[in-house]
């Protein structure tokens, strides 16, 4: 299960916004084997003076439309699939919501499966040891 959080601008349609939300799932759907019903996306907007970035760190261009994407998942997936994650990403939010890829900029946040609580105080994916 990831947890996907986006970060934008206030001032973007709903529509903008969905596209935005319904292309990060596709991607992770796509690229990391995530199943459809698995959708957990928190929108965060900003006022201008609330939302600092550099411009131009790492030679890359970013315009006001730059959207931070950052996603916590179990950390079992390999770089290659991580690189197919950006690539298909880029690709899929400049098609569906007409951001540049210089504008999409992705932060990985793993952690283990013991890590994860869907519900009643329980570690969702630890099997528990029985007792004696």
């Amino acid at each position: 299960m990831p947890l996907v959080r986006i970060s934008l601008l206030k001032g973007k349609s709903n529509d903008h916004i969905r596209a935005i939300a319904d292309s990060v799932h596709q991607a992770l759907t796509e690229t990391f084997e995530v199943p459809a019903d698995d959708r957990f996306q928190l929108i965060d907007q900003y006022e201008p003076e609330e939302f600092i970035y550099d411009p131009g760190y790492m030679g890359i261009q970013r315009s006001k439309d730059v959207v931070f994407i950052n996603i916590t998942f179990s950390n079992w997936r390999d770089t290659a699939t991580k690189q197919r994650l950006y690539k298909r990403l880029a690709e899929l939010l400049s098609a569906n919501a007409g951001l540049r890829p210089e504008d999409v900029q992705v932060i990985l946040s793993p952690n283990t499966r013991e890590d994860w609580s869907f519900g009643n105080g329980l570690a969702s994916y630890v099997k528990e040891a029985k007792a004696a």
